[in-house]
């Protein structure tokens, strides 16, 4: 793998902490570091009626363009700028915005299913799974999809009864051990952190 720049994937099933640990590696880098999730990169579903889409599996692989991510992660390895898609949660579907992502010495991939690709996968230096009780997760997704994503309570119980929890145990937990290192409660484990913070700061020296 060239060294252009360290790639760092961070995955883990739904509310795990993922966020929390890319904010707190975030403070230690500041503008070294270019962020893309997958999140962006949901597929755009303009055939469908807004009803349809509610419909869809959202935590599924297919659901995912990766193709796409896999290409801007290269390009932005490569010292490119990106425009990386916007996905807007509140009408499940991608927007007609973009945004530039500049190239950085440390790049972080974050998903849910970003371990699931292999090609995605051998992109990484680095390998971060946040390991999370599946009851403090979904605490955390219903708070996050009621307050900011215009989900209601019900909508938002019912989809993980019947697709999230089952495609996390099929799809997500299962590449936990393709991780160099499982990190339980992800930013808020503080030992955690600075070994990865350490290692960061290694593997740039070796850019230099």
């Amino acid at each position: 793998m060239s060294k252009e720049a360290i790639v760092i994937g961070i995955a883990g099933g739904t509310g795990s902490g993922k966020s929390t640990m890319v904010r707190r590696i975030q403070e230690e880098f500041g503008p070294a570091l270019a962020l893309i999730s997958h999140d962006f990169y949901y597929k755009a579903h303009d055939e469908l009626s807004y009803d349809e889409r509610c419909l869809l599996n959202y935590d599924h692989p297919n659901s995912f363009d990766t193709d796409l991510m896999i290409r801007h992660l290269k390009g932005l390895r490569r010292g490119e700028t990106i425009c990386r898609p916007v996905y807007d949660f509140t009408i499940h579907n991608r927007s007609l915005e973009s945004v530039p992502v500049e190239p950085a010495k440390v790049i972080i991939v974050e998903g849910i299913l970003i371990f699931e690709n292999k090609e995605l996968l051998d992109l990484f230096d680095i390998k971060l799974y946040i390991d999370t009780d599946a009851d403090v997760r979904i605490i955390r997704r219903i708070l996050r999809d009621v307050k900011k994503r215009g989900r209601t309570l019900e909508s938002v119980v019912e989809q993980y009864l019947t697709t999230v929890k089952v495609m996390h145990e099929l799809f997500v937990e299962p590449t936990k051990k393709y991780a160099d290192i499982i990190i339980p409660e992800g930013g808020r484990n503080e030992v955690a952190l600075a070994m990865v913070n350490e290692r960061i700061k290694h593997l740039l020296d070796t850019l230099e």
